[in-house]
């Protein structure tokens, strides 16, 4: 019994010790990788075995496989040309983006700002009404309720009259609705597939490097991007009571849907290991946005939307309005804030006065002092709980898209931005920021330091968490 005692410690010595030096050499962020290794080294068998399961990224190694890692990344210190028509205040902010997402600022694009899932939804299903060609649909959650099926039964039309019609889910968010929308959509002959889904050979039970984008293109003519779901949440129930959720969503014509396709098309090919499709004719638009997609994710996208928002918090010269369902912002990006705020910007931070993760709540709650500090204006939104993302500068540009401001969009997940330089729409997304801070409240320095000790507490170990929310 002696030798087997022996040899289990072995055994167990050394995966604990292999784990943690995965961890050490494999996992980008320091604190993730440093709890890593002490879960490893600590806790006996059951610590490396959760590693295994939770801590990898398989996704980074797929992609690596397939070639994925370096498609539209540029060259240190080389960004594509700019257009002319690109005003002298932003081309700082352009080159910047340029130099991290080799693809090309377009012109021309029509952009259309729609509220909630009741202009959204009638927009979206009018354009998979309309296709001829392709529809390309991917969305973190697409539940099978009321509106999740109005939208499979729209997609099942595009597919019987010939049209190639693809959905990619993730694999994590599919089991927020049941039956699964995946069997729902193959049953109508859509193609369906699931991303990174949970499975048990090979282990996968990844919550992390989720695919949280959200992209629907038409016939490379029409394309949506934002953070809405496909979900009768963020639709009006018609009764008084309102909206579960409330959200925006874009649609855009013109050519930076091509840029929303090729983004689906990797996802697609990261999934399924199939070849992307060929590419439709380019599309000329007639709108005046100067417009590009930007992918993040786990990886060497890892930190773009991060570095976009850092460069473009650092060049602002008048105002900067976030409005973000989860705020905790990575180091570089508050003290850019902190600095913008100390210059004389008006920094405005929106979030939600209650909030559907309490955790990232509690979490946000500890560190929003240091901001307040310094001049920063925060300030919490009543329900119903609002899921918008924008991200705003000086009245001229806007990122809009999939993340969220914490570690889970700007580092584990697989998000989606569109920059778009607007005068026009950007003063109206500013004029509906200013809305949204009549009806909130302003967080105080005095709330925060009234917090009884057990909610301090509360708060803080949650903000312990932070690179895990």
């Amino acid at each position: 019994m002696t030798i087997w005692y022996t040899a289990i410690a072995i055994l167990t010595t050394g995966l604990a010790f292999g784990c943690a030096l995965h961890a050490l050499l494999n996992v980008r962020d320091s604190s993730s990788a440093l709890g890593w290794i002490a879960i490893s080294l600590l806790v006996p068998i059951l610590g490396p075995v959760l590693y295994v399961l939770f801590g990898i990224n398989r996704i980074h190694t797929r992609a690596r496989r397939l070639g994925l890692t370096e498609k539209h990344l540029p060259a240190v210190g080389q960004s594509p040309p700019l257009p002319d028509s690109v005003p002298p205040s932003l081309r700082q902010q352009a080159r910047l983006t340029g130099s991290l997402q080799q693809w090309s600022l377009t012109e021309r694009n029509e952009v259309q700002a729609l509220r909630d899932g009741d202009r959204a939804y009638p927009a979206m299903l009018d354009a998979i009404a309309a296709a001829r060609e392709r529809v390309s649909l991917s969305s973190y959650i697409f539940n099978p309720d009321a509106v999740g099926r109005r939208f499979v039964d729209a997609l099942a039309d595009a597919a019987d009259r010939g049209c190639d019609v693809r959905v990619l889910v993730d694999g994590v968010g599919e089991f927020y609705g049941w039956p699964h929308v995946s069997k729902l959509l193959r049953k109508r002959g859509v193609r369906a597939e699931r991303f990174g889904p949970p499975s048990l050979i090979p282990p996968s039970l990844q919550l992390n490097l989720r695919n949280h984008r959200k992209i629907l293109t038409v016939d490379g003519r029409v394309g949506f991007a934002g953070g809405m779901n496909i979900s009768a949440g963020n639709v009006s129930t018609g009764d008084g009571s309102g909206h579960a959720i409330r959200d925006i969503h874009f649609r855009f014509e013109g050519p930076v849907t091509s840029q929303l396709d090729r983004a689906f098309f990797e996802d697609w090919e990261l999934a399924t290991g199939e070849t992307p499709a060929a590419p439709l004719d380019p599309v000329t638009g007639a709108g005046n946005a100067l417009c590009r997609a930007v992918t993040d994710g786990p990886g060497r996208d890892m930190f773009k939307l991060a570095a976009i928002f850092i460069g473009a918090v650092s060049l602002a010269r008048r105002r900067i309005t976030i409005v973000t369902p989860y705020f905790l912002p990575p180091r570089p990006l508050t003290g850019a804030l902190v600095a913008a705020a100390l210059r004389g910007v008006d920094v405005t931070v929106i979030l939600p006065e209650r909030n559907n993760q309490p955790l990232a709540h509690w979490a946000s709650r500890n560190m929003l002092w240091e901001l307040l500090s310094w001049g920063v204006k925060c300030y919490y939104q009543p329900g119903p709980f609002p899921h918008t993302k924008l991200f705003l500068v000086d009245h001229r540009y806007a990122v809009i898209g999939s993340a969220n401001i914490d570690p889970r969009s700007l580092r584990l997940n697989f998000e989606l931005g569109v920059e778009i330089y607007e005068p026009d729409l950007t003063e109206r997304l500013s004029d509906h920021c200013d809305e949204l801070r009549a009806l909130s409240r302003p967080i105080t320095l005095d709330e925060l330091n009234d917090r009884s000790l057990p909610v301090q507490i509360r708060d803080s170990l949650a903000w312990l968490l932070t690179p895990y929310l």
